[in-house]
């Protein structure tokens, strides 16, 4: 009986609402607690009667916080950069009860405060910690006993540039608090905690649940190293398997203390900016540290002066907890190293958010979110999903009151539009690519306002162009070269027929015939622009610019007459970077010139696919000098064609939302062989293929529930266990219809096609 009666009272504990109780902020006791990139240690013990099946603690921190009970890590690197709007942010929701036992818990929590803002986090202005929770003890406040670290705190120069809201960790090892986690909280100067204000309260606003998991831990590692000896400090270099998120830990021996060691990765002064390294001062004896702010690199590498011994050195991976489920094989040996490099490059801008680079930024910026979204969909698992949902509630969350949707977000030293990017976001790549691949109508029903409101801003001139909106920064590729009117145009174009779609979707027909009729007007004046050999705006002075040619093709606005004379165009103008050359590729494969687009992508993404050292795909064609925009060698754009070899080369695409029915239209493009798999909401699917000479031998794997629909050329002859579709399924749906192709339905199942080309 007394168990059970414990047991009820922790149901009904749990039951109660986080706001009800009254939550509270707390911090040290300390005015430094807000400095910049402050360290604040929290202790309490706590006695149970019982452990109960489950305790989920709400956890929000500015910034970030590491969670032990017991001694035991339970959670590394907890709670998400500010914030889900402006002025609100995250809580975790972790269930401790695995680490809790009968009788004394040790609790203990490290609060790393950014104390500044970024391009991926609106700080608050106060460091807080709060921690809500079923059991009265657990609870956050002044029965807390907190003090600032003494051992941490924000190394000087050179800082990080403005655009990280992470400082440089520096680490005193003399005034380390050893045991910390477990040792008498008053032994060793701890405080009560303050109460700096409850739930929901300013500055830290609303708080959103974490919509995406913790961390992956994928262990502590050994890293082989060599010294290599220096006038001043001995340089220690530990190459590492792949450019990846990591925590370097060292073991450190000195005889007297008190010797600097710098640690830093090959990325710390890269892409054009300072980014982010640490600094470590010995103390007399052995001793073992862990770096907690994650930096990324192909090499870690530690600067030691002499009489300094480093006697280990290990890293601790970590990143988005996703796997790798997709699967991809060809007979073509560079697209595989491609395809390889771009699941790097894809995995290491993805922590909080999306981002551009690991290392400079960190910032969702849309462009590149576009991109990721749709690589992810053919490689990674579907908790990917779940980062791309909370990119897209951010976007729009953080629109301006003017109605400008800008990134990246969150920000909290950045707020302007860059047109091109938030059209692309808004369009069929961003918010309608998601719900194809997802079935989220959901999401798309709390995007679609703030969709509407921007649409608002774009406006057709007279000739029915978009007319010029230049917004924050007048950005649409890196390179030169580039025809802006017909540029934005495209996108306008493409952003359009999204919104249609969304609004026949959430039931609004007479606002998707609005938006219909915009783009009827908008191609009519688009195509004024065409001079018989090329698409140029008459105000445009430049070479022809090959961005404006594929997006002509891949947003339909260029009819196929045109097709010839915009392959030839693309053949001489090569001025696109790796982010518009995705869909210059997608263009030749829509154009059905998809051996042709393989031989230009061959030629661009030469230098960074055959780079013997890095491991990831550049921002630009080449580094340096040859590079756009400071020129990083780890940009999520360029990993584009990812997507093309899911979409065009393998043909895999849904055409029902959440892939209830999927096209199945595959360009081998001069290649013999290609295999894919990948997960989608309906199930894995697959598709392989081999060709010698003329026939063409296919298993194709369906879902179960599910249909595809498979297209081959009219003159092809198949042999298949399929039922070719008759006329009245066209009627029925038209959309099926592929000129120059006939279809068949598979059902569930393992098919095994033989698909004969004439000579």
């Amino acid at each position: 009986m007394k168990k059970l009666l414990v047991s009820l009272c922790f149901a009904l504990l749990l039951a109660l609402p986080g706001q009800a109780r009254k939550a509270c902020y707390m911090a040290a006791a300390d005015t430094a607690v807000d400095s910049l990139g402050s360290w604040t240690a929290f202790r309490k013990d706590v006695c149970l009667n019982a452990v109960p099946a489950k305790a989920v603690l709400k956890i929000s921190a500015d910034s970030k916080y590491w969670l032990w009970i017991n001694g035991e890590l339970a959670v590394f690197e907890g709670g998400l950069k500010r914030g889900p709007a402006r002025g609100e942010g995250y809580y975790d929701e972790v269930d401790v009860a695995p680490y809790l036992k009968k009788g004394r818990n040790r609790i203990a929590v490290l609060l790393w405060y950014f104390g500044k803002n970024g391009f991926s986090h609106q700080s608050s202005g106060k460091a807080g910690l709060l921690i809500d929770a079923p059991i009265d003890a657990l609870r956050s406040g002044k029965s807390y006993y907190a003090r600032l670290h003494p051992a941490y705190g924000a190394a000087k120069n050179p800082k990080p540039n403005y655009r990280l809201s992470e400082s440089n960790i520096r680490f005193d090892e003399r005034e380390n608090l050893p045991d910390w986690q477990t040792a008498d909280p008053v032994a060793m100067g701890f405080r009560p905690a303050v109460e700096r204000g409850h739930w929901g309260d300013a500055p830290w606003g609303a708080l959103t649940r974490r919509m995406i998991p913790q961390w992956k831990d994928y262990g502590i590692r050994e890293a082989t190293f060599r010294r290599i000896p220096g006038a001043e400090t001995d340089s220690i270099v530990a190459p590492l398997p792949y450019n990846m998120q990591m925590t370097p830990i060292v073991t450190v021996r000195d005889a007297v203390g008190g010797h600097l060691v710098k640690i830093e990765t090959d990325h710390t002064y890269h892409g054009g900016a300072v980014n982010l390294r640490a600094e470590y001062i010995t103390a007399p004896g052995s001793h073992r540290y862990e770096s907690l702010g994650w930096m990324n690199g192909e090499n870690i590498i530690l600067l030691v002066p002499a009489g300094v011994e480093i006697e280990r050195l290990q890293y601790r991976e970590t990143g988005y907890d996703t796997a790798f489920e997709g699967t991809f094989s060809c007979d073509d040996a560079f697209l595989m190293r491609l395809w390889g490099k771009g699941l790097r490059t894809l995995y290491v801008n993805m922590r909080d958010n999306f981002f551009d680079c690991p290392d400079r930024e960190r910032a969702q910026w849309w462009g590149d979110v576009t991109e990721m979204m749709g690589e992810s969909f053919y490689t990674l698992s579907l908790a990917s999903h779940a980062l791309m949902r909370k990119a897209i509630g951010e976007l729009c969350r953080w629109q301006r009151p003017d109605s400008i949707l800008f990134s990246p977000v969150p920000a909290g030293n950045y707020k302007t539009e860059l047109p091109a990017q938030m059209l692309a976001s808004i369009g069929l790549y961003g918010f309608w690519n998601y719900y194809m691949h997802t079935g989220d109508a959901a999401t798309i029903r709390d995007a679609y306002p703030a969709v509407k409101r921007y649409l608002g801003v774009w406006k057709l001139d007279e000739t029915g162009l978009t007319a010029f909106h230049s917004g924050g920064w007048n950005w649409g590729d890196w390179g030169s070269h580039k025809d802006m009117r017909l540029l934005y145009a495209g996108w306008h174009y493409i952003a359009l027929d999204a919104a249609a779609r969304m609004a026949e979707l959430l039931g609004y027909p007479e606002e998707a015939c609005a938006w219909r009729e915009t783009m009827v007007t908008l191609k009519t004046g688009f195509n004024k622009n065409w001079n018989g050999y090329c698409y140029r705006h008459p105000a445009y002075l430049g070479a022809t610019d090959d961005r404006v040619q594929a997006l002509a093709v891949v947003a339909g606005l260029a009819d196929s007459d045109k097709y010839e004379q915009i392959a030839r165009v693309l053949k001489s103008q090569r001025y696109a970077s790796p982010y518009m050359e995705k869909y210059v590729l997608e263009a030749y494969f829509k154009m059905g010139l998809g051996e042709t687009g393989l031989e230009r992508m061959r030629k661009r993404y030469a230098p960074m696919v055959n780079d013997p050292v890095r491991t990831t795909l550049f921002e630009g064609w080449g580094l340096g000098e040859e590079g756009f925009g400071g020129g990083t060698s780890n940009h999520a754009w360029s990993a584009g064609p990812i997507i093309v070899t899911g979409q065009y080369l393998c043909g895999i695409y849904p055409l029902e939302a959440g892939y209830r029915r999927f096209m199945v239209a595959p360009q081998p493009a001069g290649l013999r062989q290609a295999a894919i798999s990948f997960p989608t909401v309906a199930g894995t699917i697959s598709s392989a293929w081999t060709i010698d000479g003329s026939r063409m031998d296919w298993t194709l794997g369906v879902p179960e529930g599910t249909q595809a629909i498979v297209y081959v050329d009219e003159q092809d002859a198949v042999t298949q266990d399929a039922r070719p579709l008759a006329p009245e399924d066209f009627s029925a749906d038209p959309a099926l219809r592929r000129p120059g192709k006939k279809a068949f339905a598979c059902g569930s199942g393992t098919h095994q096609l033989i698909v004969e080309r004439p000579r």
